[in-house]
C-alpha cells in the first residue's frame, strides 16, 4: 500500500471517529441543553425579581389582520402583588405565559369593548385563571353591557373540557369552583365620563367613556398605584374624557391606525376585486385614533411617555416604524414607541423612571 493511499486512510479514519463522537455526544448536548432550560424556567415566578411598582406585559400588539409576531390586543398589569388583564386577544394568553406572567397573582379582566379581537382569547385565560393560576372561585371579568352572555357562552363551550380535567388531574388540583368566570357590568350613568371600578390594596382602577361608535359602550381605563399610573385606551378615536382620565399618567397607552397604509391596502383589494375587503379597509378608519391622534392625546394629558399598542396595520421591520408613526413625533416630541409583544414596561415606586425590558 503506497504512502499516500496509507495516509488518506488515516484521515479518513480519524474523521469518522470524530464524526462518530460528535454523533454520540449531540444527545448528551442536547439533554445537557434541555436540563439547563427546565432549571431556569419551570417554576420559577420570574415577577418576584422584579422591583414593586406597576410592571406591564404586552402579550398582544396587533390587530386582527394575520401576523406571525404580533397576538390579538392584550395587556396585563402587575401591581405590588396584584394581577390584571386587560383584553385578551387571540393568542395573547400563551404569550403572557411566555413572558413569565404571574397567574396565580391574578384578581381580574377587565374588557374594553366586546370586538371579537379582543376577547377572542378570553375562553384561554379563564382555563390558565383556572389551572395555573390554582383558582377556587371563578375570575372576575368586569366589562360592557353583554360581558355575562360572553361569559355564559364560554361556560357552555368549556364544560366538558373542564369534566375532563377534573377527572384527570382531580378535584384537589383542578378545583371545580374555580373554573370560568364572573361577569360584572361596568355601568357609567350617562353624562358620566369616568367611574371607579376597583380599590383595593392600594390598587385602583378607573373605567373611562371612549369613542367606539357604533360600539356602545367602550372603555378605556386608568390605574393607578403608589404613585405610579398607566392608562390605557382601548379602541377609539381621539376622545377627549379618555385624556382628561389620562391626566398626569406615567404612560399611555393607545390604540392607533394609520389611516394612508390602510387606504392603500384597500384601493390594491379593490384593484384585485376584493370588494368587500376594501369596504372593510374603507370603514375602520373611522373609529380608530391616527397615530397623530394618539401623540395629540399623550401632549394633552402630559404623561412621561407614549406607548402604541393595537397597530393597524402591524409594521413588520423597524424601518416601516417610521412610516407607520407618520408626524406622531412632530405632534408630541417626547417618548414615543411602537409596542411589540414580550415587551415589559415597569414604573418602580417611589420612582419617576420608566423602564423599558424585553422578555423574550
Amino acid at each position: 500500500m503506497g504512502m499516500k493511499r496509507k495516509l488518506g486512510l488515516g484521515i479518513a479514519v480519524v474523521v469518522l471517529a470524530v464524526g462518530l463522537a460528535l454523533f454520540l455526544g449531540r444527545d448528551r448536548l442536547a439533554q445537557r441543553a434541555f436540563d439547563t432550560a427546565i432549571d431556569q424556567n419551570v417554576g420559577i415566578d420570574r415577577s418576584a425579581a422584579l422591583p414593586d411598582g406597576v410592571h406591564v406585559y404586552v402579550c398582544g400588539s396587533g390587530s386582527p389582520m394575520p401576523d406571525a409576531d404580533r397576538a390579538g390586543p392584550c395587556l396585563a398589569v402587575l401591581a405590588g402583588q396584584q394581577g390584571f388583564v386587560f383584553d385578551a386577544g387571540a393568542g395573547s394568553i400563551r404569550k403572557l405565559g411566555r413572558m413569565g406572567f404571574p397567574m396565580d397573582k391574578l384578581q381580574g379582566a377587565y374588557l374594553t369593548h366586546l370586538h371579537s379581537d379582543h376577547i377572542d382569547g378570553l375562553g384561554e385565560l379563564l382555563l390558565q385563571a383556572w389551572i395555573a393560576g390554582s383558582r377556587g372561585t371563578p375570575l372576575p371579568v368586569s366589562g360592557p353591557e353583554g360581558t355575562d352572555q360572553v361569559i355564559a357562552g364560554l361556560l357552555q363551550v368549556y364544560e366538558r373540557d373542564k369534566g375532563f380535567r377534573i377527572a384527570h388531574h382531580g378535584p384537589a388540583v383542578a378545583r371545580p369552583g374555580g373554573f370560568g368566570g364572573a361577569a360584572r357590568i361596568i355601568t357609567l350613568p350617562e353624562g358620566q365620563a369616568s367611574q371607579v371600578v376597583y380599590d383595593q390594596g392600594g390598587v385602583k382602577i378607573t373605567a373611562i367613556r371612549v369613542i367606539h361608535d357604533p360600539v356602545k359602550p367602550a372603555f378605556g381605563f386608568r390605574l393607578d398605584y403608589k404613585g405610579r399610573s398607566v392608562a390605557i385606551s382601548g379602541d377609539t378615536i381621539y376622545a377627549p374624557d379618555f385624556v382628561a382620565a389620562a391626566k398626569g399618567a406615567d404612560v399611555m397607552f393607545h390604540e392607533a391606525l394609520n389611516p394612508k397604509m390602510i387606504g392603500a391596502m384597500g384601493a390594491k383589494l379593490a384593484e384585485r376585486g376584493r370588494g368587500d375587503q376594501a369596504k372593510i379597509m374603507a370603514d375602520i378608519p373611522g373609529y380608530h385614533a391616527s397615530p397623530e391622534d394618539a401623540a395629540r392625546a399623550a401632549k394633552e394629558a402630559g404623561v412621561k411617555s407614549l406607548v402604541l399598542y393595537h397597530v393597524v396595520p402591524a409594521p413588520p421591520v423597524k424601518l416601516i416604524e417610521r412610516l407607520f408613526l407618520g408626524d406622531a413625533g412632530k405632534v408630541w416630541p417626547g417618548d414615543l414607541r411602537v409596542a411589540h409583544d414580550g415587551m415589559i414596561v415597569s414604573l418602580p415606586s417611589g420612582s419617576q423612571t420608566v423602564d423599558y425590558s424585553e422578555a423574550f
